[in-house]
């Protein structure tokens, strides 16, 4: 009994102590709450043939009829999924592979004002829209005018119309995206590597290491877990689409369909300009459970490895 008392009064120490760390996590889990958790219930719009007038609850049940629209026509269907996944999986290769590549160039940076320049630079496309984008995108790539088409008939090849050929178009949002997004990314690796421990560099140079040693053999294996987590972060959500980049680059060019149209333009076409929203929630819903499923079997691979690398 007195060892009980002694863990309660321990525990109730230990909360009293950190009270201002869980006021400070306060509104991220209200937020949490509010936005993660409670809109769980309207899931239940998904079963509903939803009408304004009865609303969520009040709206009658169809069962699955909502997820018939999605694979009905499954050739569409099956093209969206694939795209999705096709595009998303090259998002995370390349841009780990670049967003690790800049943390390590900032971190062999030795000029604080250098750093801070280069920093800002590849940081900086993260806060462009892709509207914008789309814009600077048209000035590259142009038939008449882009940049890309001037120097290839300056070569002396045959111009490509871009617009009209879907072939080349996984490879053009993969560049759009990295160029987007692995700024911003580099940062969370660079946070990393600037909290290493500097013993593992000293030592190597004393032993004779070069800077190139040092970054393949020191480097890279301590990113690892990080490289992991946040791909598994990032698997989860491999089944969902960027709507916005897709408008902005595209501008939902049928010719392109057959590499770009995604499951959420597809959705975006279909069901939401007609106000169907149960059948976009189901096509959601779809979504979370097999990216929730991806996240967990990768999750247990990488766990075959190393137990360190799991999330859960």
């Amino acid at each position: 009994m007195q060892s009980e008392s002694l863990t309660v009064t321990n525990k109730k120490n230990r909360i009293g102590g950190n009270g201002m760390l869980y006021v400070l996590a306060l509104p991220g889990l209200i937020y949490l709450l509010l936005f993660c958790y409670l809109p769980l219930g309207g899931l239940i719009i998904v079963f509903k043939n939803y009408n304004f007038i009865d609303g969520i609850f009040g709206s009658p049940w169809v069962g699955l009829d909502n997820f018939r629209f999605f694979f009905s026509s499954f050739d569409k269907a099956w093209r969206a999924t694939q795209n999705t996944v096709i595009l998303n999986g090259m998002y995370i290769v390349f841009g780990t592979i670049v967003s690790v590549a800049l943390a390590i160039m900032f971190n062999e940076i030795r000029r604080k004002k250098f750093l801070m320049i280069t920093q800002s630079i590849s940081f900086f496309p993260y806060f462009i829209s892709w509207a914008v984008a789309g814009g600077l995108l048209l000035t590259v790539i142009d038939f008449d005018k882009g940049t890309l088409e001037q120097l290839i008939a300056w070569l002396g090849f045959e111009k490509i119309d871009f617009f009209t050929e879907a072939s080349y178009w996984p490879a053009i949002l993969t560049v759009a995206n990295v160029w987007k997004f692995a700024g911003y990314n580099s940062i969370i690796y660079f946070a990393v590597l600037t909290n290493l421990d500097q013993s593992y560099y000293e030592s190597a140079s004393i032993d004779g290491a070069s800077r190139l040693q040092m970054m393949w053999r020191i480097s890279i294996p301590l990113l690892k877990p990080t490289v992991i987590i946040l791909t598994l972060l990032a698997i989860g959500r491999i089944f969902y689409g960027d709507l916005t980049m897709m408008m902005g680059l595209t501008n939902l060019n049928p010719m392109l369909f057959p590499t770009t149209d995604i499951i959420d333009t597809f959705v975006y076409r279909t069901v939401i300009k007609n106000g169907e929203f149960a059948m976009a929630s189901a096509v959601g819903l779809y979504q979370s459970i097999f990216g929730f499923i991806l996240v967990y079997v990768f999750n247990y691979v990488s766990g075959r490895f190393d137990k360190e690398y799991k999330l859960f």
